[in-house]
């Protein structure tokens, strides 16, 4: 027998084991049961997957010159801002965050607060009219929050939309990683 020829066969074992098509044997409302055809004992649970659905085209995240985002609840009404990643790279480590208050009316292009890095600092202006519902408490006691994730947990504010159409005007991702090439961005 050449050397490693039994450790070669143990492997090959291994991955069949592991390779094999996966059985449901138990279901939970939120979880499956899951073991290894050949094996008893070996199981583990894993989630449900959720199918996509079409709506996620319509309500997909408007971009702005000013480099921010905006991004509509399924029902239209409310929107989350935010900074984008390209505005983020560029300002470097945030240290503080100026929230909006809460209830606050505002039209498009007021400023809404402000995100100070240690090279300079920006003003977040809103890109649809609307009042203030929520912001993001996260950022000010972790600024660096938008660093990490500037277009996800680094949202600024909610929004309750005045008026859907002034998405419209608004850029789609692609246009904005457009108009961010020239600038020396993403």
């Amino acid at each position: 027998m050449p050397p490693g020829h039994v450790t070669t066969r143990l492997a090959m074992a291994v991955a069949r084991i592991r390779i094999a098509p996966l059985r449901v044997v138990a279901r939970a409302p939120s979880l499956y049961r899951l073991t290894y055809p050949n094996s008893k004992s070996q199981t583990c649970w894993s989630l449900p997957r959720r199918s996509f659905t079409g709506q996620s085209v319509l309500l997909e995240k408007k971009y702005t010159e000013d480099h921010e985002w905006i991004e509509l609840s399924p029902d239209g009404k409310i929107g989350t801002i935010g900074i984008t990643n390209y505005a983020s790279k560029a300002l470097g480590d945030v240290v503080y965050v100026e929230l909006p208050s809460k209830d606050l009316k505002v039209t498009r292009g007021d400023t809404i607060g402000a995100v100070e890095s240690v090279k300079s600092a920006s003003d977040v202006m809103t890109p649809i009219s609307g009042t203030i519902t929520d912001t993001n408490g996260l950022l000010e006691e972790k600024p660096a929050t938008i660093n990490k994730g500037p277009e996800a947990e680094g949202w600024l504010a909610k929004i309750q939309v005045e008026d859907a159409k002034e998405m419209d005007g608004l850029m789609t991702k692609s246009e904005y990683d457009k108009l961010t090439e020239g600038e020396g961005g993403e």
